[in-house]
C-alpha cells in the first residue's frame, strides 16, 4: 500500500481518481495534470451536471408535446458544455481551494497544490474550456444564452461558500443544476414554474449526494475550518438524507403533475419513484465513517439520475 501511495503520488495520481482512468493510462504526459484538474479522471462530476439538463430537456418536450431535430442538438451540446463547464467549473474550484487542498489527505495530490500546475496556467486553461463551451451556448436561442452567462455567478461564488456557510451544498446545487433552466429554455424559449420545481428538486438532490461525498473530508475539514452539512449534520446524516430523498421526490413528482397530464404523469411518475427507491437504497448502505463507501455511493449517484431521465423519455415515445 505504501509503495502504491509513492508511485500515484510520483506520476501526480489523484487517491479518489477512479483506477485505471483514461487520463492515467492513455493522456499525453503533458496534457494529465490539465486533464485532472478538469477532473476527466473522475467522470462522475460531469454526469451530475449533464443529467439535470437532460431532466430539464425532457421536461420541456413533455410540456411542449412535440421533440425536433433542434432538441437532438440540445441534447448533445449539453454533454459537451457540461464536459467543458465541469472542467472550467474545477479549475477555478481548485485556483481557489489551492492552500485548502495542500492541507488535506485526499486532495493534496491536485495538480496546483502538488506543483504539477501553476496557477496561470490553472487560468489560462480554465478560459481555454470557457470559450469552448461558450460556442455551445451560443448555438441556442436568446433565453438560453441569457441563463448561461448568468450560470458563471454561482459558479464563481461555489468555492467561497464554504467559507462562510455550513450550507455550501446548496450553492453547489444552484450551480450544479442550472442546466435544467437553460436546456428547458433552449427548447421552450422560456422558464416556466413546471421548470422550477424541477430545479429544486435538482438543488435538493445536490445536498443529498454531496452530504454523503463531504463526510469524506469531514476530520480534515475540521481541522482547516472549513464547512460543510456533513460537519453540520454529524450523527443525525441519516435523517436528513431521508428528508433530502423525500422532498427531491415530491418537487420532481410535482414538476410532472404540473407540467404534463394523461400517460405521461404515471409514465414519469413511475421514474420519480425509482428515483427515490435509489436515493432509499443509498441511505440503507452508506456508512459515513468508510471513505471507500462514501465515494462508492456517491457515484452511484449517477444511476440514480439516469432513472427518471429513462422513464422522461420513454415518455415521449409513447
Amino acid at each position: 500500500m505504501i509503495d502504491q501511495s509513492r508511485t500515484e503520488e510520483a506520476v501526480g495520481k489523484v487517491s479518489d481518481a477512479v483506477k485505471g482512468n483514461w487520463v492515467d493510462t492513455m493522456a499525453p504526459q503533458f496534457s494529465q495534470p490539465y486533464l485532472r484538474l478538469s477532473r476527466a479522471d473522475r467522470p462522475i462530476g460531469t454526469w451530475l451536471l449533464l443529467i439535470p439538463c437532460w431532466w430539464g430537456l425532457m421536461l420541456a418536450i413533455l410540456q411542449d408535446g412535440q421533440a425536433s431535430l433542434a432538441d437532438l442538438w440540445i441534447f448533445f451540446g449539453c454533454a459537451f458544455g457540461a464536459f467543458l463547464m465541469r472542467g472550467a467549473g474545477c479549475t477555478w474550484n481548485d485556483i481557489t481551494d489551492r492552500n485548502y487542498d495542500g492541507a488535506v489527505k485526499r486532495t493534496k495530490l491536485r495538480p496546483i497544490p502538488s506543483g504539477q500546475v501553476s496557477v496561470m496556467q490553472a487560468v489560462v486553461w480554465m478560459g481555454f474550456q470557457a470559450l469552448l463551451a461558450s460556442l455551445i451556448l451560443f448555438s441556442f436561442n436568446r433565453v438560453a444564452v441569457t441563463l448561461g452567462f448568468i450560470s458563471l455567478f454561482p459558479v464563481m461564488v461555489y468555492p467561497f461558500a464554504k467559507r462562510f456557510t455550513w450550507w455550501p451544498q446548496i450553492f453547489l446545487g444552484i450551480a450544479f443544476n442550472w442546466g435544467i433552466l437553460l436546456a428547458f429554455a433552449a427548447h421552450s424559449g422560456s422558464v416556466n414554474g413546471t421548470a422550477i420545481l424541477l430545479y429544486l428538486s435538482g438543488i435538493v438532490w445536490t445536498l443529498f449526494y454531496d452530504t454523503i461525498y463531504a463526510h469524506q473530508d469531514k476530520e480534515d475539514d475540521a481541522l482547516v475550518g472549513i464547512k460543510s452539512t456533513a460537519r453540520l449534520f454529524g450523527d443525525a446524516t441519516n435523517t436528513w438524507l431521508w428528508r433530502f430523498s423525500l422532498l427531491s421526490s415530491t418537487l420532481m413528482l410535482g414538476a410532472l403533475w404540473f407540467g404534463t397530464s394523461g400517460l405521461s404523469i404515471i409514465i414519469g411518475g413511475l421514474g420519480v419513484l425509482g428515483f427515490w427507491v435509489h436515493m432509499v437504497w443509498q441511505i440503507r448502505r452508506v456508512n459515513l465513517d468508510d471513505a471507500e463507501n462514501l465515494l462508492m455511493t456517491f457515484r452511484s449517484n449517477r444511476n440514480a439520475g439516469l432513472v427518471p431521465l429513462i422513464f422522461f423519455a420513454c415518455a415521449i415515445i409513447l
